[in-house]
């Protein structure tokens, strides 16, 4: 795991790179769960399975011991300042990173020689002592519940080229009057909503540049099998779209 500063304490990433991955998605978890949730890791067996990087964030409230998810606001600045921690290349763990101020040193004497040919040689592999940002690959946000409306209210900001929503809680339970729909709207990147045909959170309406996918079940998403082939699908035409 990699601790990333934010606003409002440490966040924690569990980076699993892909090789030569040109995607990467990024999940954020439930309100009361952590990035270990089945459905977030069908999701993940879904896009590692396509070559395409995965990253569980866990936000600062969980890292702090506290059930109690911290207000909008802090949950987006911090998943903000993740992603733009991942969006950095590859730093030496324990050293400065990119936005480190250079110190200055004395330059050592130039010693006369005559130049040795160039030789050609493969690029050095990855070690195991780095931490592996991801740069600037294309981005899809997303997160079960709680966390997939985070990559909602994000994804402008965030920059995202897709957002996955794992049980969308469109209202809270019985209360239809306090909906969340306008949450899922205003994204302007294709989504997909995989939806439990029982959850009691409600089911947001297909939309132009939304599906939703019903599977068997309710809000927990228990039954991961129809999830991971429900997110394999849309990540597939996704990266599909992207290559016409």
């Amino acid at each position: 795991m990699i601790e990333i500063p934010t606003p409002h304490g440490l966040a924690r990433v569990r980076l699993e790179p892909a090789a030569g991955a040109g995607w990467t998605l990024v999940l954020g978890h439930g309100a009361g769960g952590g990035v270990g949730a089945g459905d977030l890791m069908a999701a993940r067996d879904a896009a590692l399975g396509l070559g395409i990087t995965v990253a569980l964030v866990e936000q600062p409230y969980r890292v702090a011991g506290r059930r109690s998810p911290a207000p909008a606001r802090q949950l987006d600045a911090a998943w903000l300042a993740v992603i733009e921690w991942l969006r950095r290349p590859r730093v030496a763990r324990g050293q400065p990173g990119p936005l480190a101020p250079v110190q200055p040193r004395s330059p050592a004497p130039v010693q006369p020689r005559t130049p040795a040919p160039v030789q050609p040689r493969s690029p050095a592999p990855v070690q195991p002592g780095l931490v592996q940002g991801i740069g600037e690959p294309r981005l899809i946000c997303g997160g079960r519940s709680s966390g997939a409306r985070v990559a909602c209210r994000t994804a402008a900001s965030a920059g995202a080229a897709a957002v996955l929503c794992l049980a969308f809680p469109v209202h809270p339970p019985g209360r239809p009057e306090k909906s969340r729909l306008a949450e899922l709207d205003a994204v302007s990147v294709p989504v997909l909503v995989v939806q439990g045909e029982r959850d009691p959170f409600g089911t947001p309406p297909e939309a132009p540049g939304r599906t939703v996918v019903r599977v068997p079940g309710d809000h927990s998403l228990r039954r991961t099998e129809p999830v991971q082939a429900a997110v394999a699908a849309w990540l597939a035409s996704i990266s599909a779209q992207a290559s016409t």
